[in-house]
């Protein structure tokens, strides 16, 4: 009997293993998401920033200390120019001249941030940058709003999302097929 027993216990024991394997691997299937970080839909405006920031970056070739600078002050005024443009929406000479006094502010703390030669070719390509930022505000926006209706948030924190229903059987059975059912 104690062999039996034994033996017994050791089949439970090996089933019991794969079994936690198995949940273990599939566990480890799925990837949780990352909520620390705002993803290009909910924020576009840093978005927006970081792009610029990146060409900017790479155009004027700064290191990792100008690039956090940057990229900080960047984020501070696009966010400034986005508000500027929703305020004032639909009157462009307006929107113009608040953003140029936003862009001679970028142009203050940059001085402190920049070496002479990085600041001279930023100066000297300031309207190319303001073009630049302007060219994907504008495309971005028609570019947000076609990519929130083709693939729509969670609905609720599930992640559930907001689809047509099944279409139901034309033909149901008929009868009782409930719990009564016999």
């Amino acid at each position: 009997m104690t062999t039996k027993t034994a033996f017994a216990s050791l089949i439970l024991a090996l089933l019991a293993g794969s079994a936690s394997a198995q949940q273990a691997s599939r566990a480890s299937n799925v990837q949780p998401q990352d909520k620390t970080q705002s993803s290009p839909r909910l924020n576009p405006v840093a978005e927006r920033a970081d792009r610029l920031s990146n060409h900017m970056v790479r155009d004027l070739h700064l290191n990792n200390y100008q690039a956090t600078k940057l990229r900080a002050i960047n984020a501070d005024k696009v966010a400034k120019m986005a508000a500027i443009e929703r305020k004032n929406a639909g009157n462009q000479k307006l929107i113009d001249e608040e953003c140029n006094g936003v862009c001679k502010e970028r142009d203050k703390e940059l001085m402190a941030v920049l070496s002479n030669d990085q600041y001279s070719s930023y100066f000297g390509s300031r309207a190319t940058y303001y073009r630049y930022d302007k060219d994907y505000a504008s495309q971005s926006a028609s570019i947000l709003l076609t990519n929130s209706v083709q693939n729509p948030s969670p609905a609720r924190a599930n992640d559930a999302t907001i689809a047509p229903t099944p279409e139901r059987p034309a033909n149901r059975p008929a009868g009782n097929l409930g719990r009564n059912a016999r």
